[in-house]
This record gives structure tokens, sequence and C-alpha cells, in this order.
């Protein structure tokens, strides 16, 4: 693995990452569908929004769109489902854009970057410093940094790793909002204090949530759309059955898009408590108050809203509610 790094980074290590705004040469075939156009979309705070689009003429495609360069961004057959993630470059890139499997049969050209987020995506075992260090003026860097690696990281080893980027990356989105995450989770250590939040549950009430702190409390972020978290599910509302006349209670905070979605959720897994969203997926207010970058994730409060907890899944939880609970609240 070592060396598979190491030869990826002699290759790109010369990479300038400065974005500067330029006309795409970016042109292509779509293969295996009847689609009628390709969507150009950018990628921010990990959602994709369509800047463009063209229609597909005779199986080709081309886009000559003035966008920032080297970043991330989408190429699509169908807005309403995940695209191809493509990091585009200054120069001719070209696109075999297959949609089945997701993309995964997709083939870019041309671009330096997507060589790497390629090469990163097949290894394992990556240590994100050691990548970084290798890799310090890549765009991939710095968004691997950020999608990949923020939710598994202390404030100090975002920090730290924030470092070892390149100056000309210091002033990109990536690193911007990982300076803020940082900021916010010096906050959310265990032994500090819970933001207080109000939203709205799925009757349109709004829900305080220290008027409804009482013994322990886990927030738990999760969504309909989310395989881990349906599969958590069970787990926590096993436990809610054993803790919760002992005390134990929980808000959930959906990061849902639709409604109907939602409740659908609540009812099939049988979550029977306090739920609450805004139904703005990863831009949800109450999420980004608690650092969420990845879901299921979770903080036990204690009737105080002082945090005791992060983060507990499967066993853990059920052990940490036994020791918390078998003691007086």
């Amino acid at each position: 693995m070592k060396k598979i790094i190491l030869g990826f980074a002699l290759l790109f290590g010369a990479l300038q990452t400065q974005a500067q705004e330029s006309n795409l040469q970016l042109k292509g075939t779509v293969v295996d569908t009847v689609a009628q156009y390709v969507y150009l979309q950018k990628f921010h705070n990990k959602m994709f929004t369509t800047i463009d689009s063209v229609q597909v003429k005779d199986g080709n495609f081309s886009f000559k769109t003035k966008v920032k360069t080297p970043e991330l961004y989408g190429l699509s057959v169908n807005t309403a489902s995940s695209p191809l993630y493509v990091f585009l470059e200054k120069g001719p890139i070209t696109v075999k854009l297959n949609p089945k499997k997701y993309y995964s049969s997709s083939v870019v050209e041309g671009s330096a970057s997507q060589d790497l987020f390629e090469a990163y995506k097949k290894s394992k075992d990556i240590e994100i410093s050691k990548f970084i260090t290798e890799n310090p003026k890549s765009i991939v860097a710095a968004y691997v940094l950020y999608r990949n690696w923020s939710y598994r990281l202390s404030p100090e080893q975002i920090r730290q790793n924030i470092t070892l980027l390149d100056k000309s990356l210091q002033s990109t989105t990536y690193v911007k909002e990982l300076k803020d995450l940082a900021l916010v989770l010096d906050g959310l250590a265990v032994g500090k204090k819970a933001p207080d939040f109000t939203a709205n549950d799925p009757n349109g009430k709004p829900i305080h949530f220290y008027e409804n702190l009482k013994g322990y409390t886990l927030v738990d972020f999760w969504a309909s759309w989310c395989g881990p978290c349906r599969r958590e599910n069970p787990n926590i509302v096993a436990a809610y059955k054993e803790f919760h006349d002992k005390g134990f209670n929980i808000v959930g905070i959906s990061l849902d898009k639709k409604k109907e979605n939602w409740i659908k959720g609540i009812q099939d897994d049988n979550l029977t408590w306090l739920h609450v969203s805004d139904l703005l997926f990863w831009n949800s207010a109450v999420a980004k108050l608690y650092g969420i970058r990845a879901i299921p994730g979770n903080y036990l409060v204690d009737s105080n809203g002082t945090i005791v907890a992060k983060n507990l899944q499967g066993e853990e939880l059920q052990a940490t509610l036994k020791s918390l609970l078998d003691k007086k609240i």
C-alpha cells in the first residue's frame, strides 16, 4: 500500500490547486441509457446542485461551462439519483458515462485529480496524514479529509491534518468548513453542555429540547434513507423498551428530505419517541449545531444537559445505560 500511494504522490505531487475559473473542455459519451440530457452538478455539503445541462446527441455530450477548477463536480443523467463523482481540471477531459450500478463502470480520462481519487478509493488501510503528506497540493487530499475523515477525528486531529495541506488549499471551502467543524466539536466533548435547540415534530409542533430533558436522553441523528441507521434502529428500540421506565429517553433528529419518507421510517421501525426534523438533508440546522458529519450518530445527555457519552451503538449503548441507570439519577 505504501508503494502504491508513494507512486501516486510522485505522479501528482506537482499538482497546483489554486482554483481558477475557466471554460470546461469536457466531452463524452453516454452508454446503456436512453437519457436525453446530461447534468453538470456542483458539490457542497455532501449534496449536488445542478448548474448546467446539455442535450445528448447521437450518444455524445459536451460542456463548455465556466467553472472553478480543480474541483469536485457531479455528472448525471438523472438529478434524482446520486451522480458520478468527477474531479474536473483545466484542459480536455473525456468521460464515458454509464449510469448502471451507480456509475461504477464509467471512465474519466484527462484528470490527474480523478486518477488520484480513484486510486484512493481502491486503496485500503489508508493513513490520512500520510496521504495528505504525499499529496499536499491536491484538491483530493482536502476533499477526502473533509468528506471521509472529519467525522472520525478529534478537533485536534482535524487541525493537525489541515496544517499538512499546502497553502494553496487553505482558502478552499473544504478547509474553511473543517476549521468551523473543529470549533464546534471543541464545545461538544464529554462533560460539556449539549446545545439547546427547537425544531418541529412530524405534526409541525415546535419541540424545545431542554424542556424535554429528564433522566438520560439520547440525541439520535438518523434518516430513513440511511441504511446503517435503519440497521441500528432495532438496537435502539430494544434499549428504549428496557430502560425507558428507568429514565431513558430519546429525541430523534432526522436528516430526511421528504416528510412522507421520514414518517414512514418512524412507523416501520417502531420508533416510539420524540422526533424532529427541518427536512433539509445535510443542511439540517441541528446536525450542524452538533457537528454531525455522518449518520448514525448520537450524544447521550443527562438531565442537566451535560454530555456524558457520544456515538453509542450496539452493545455499547446497552452497557452504558445499564451502568448509568443502576445508579440513582
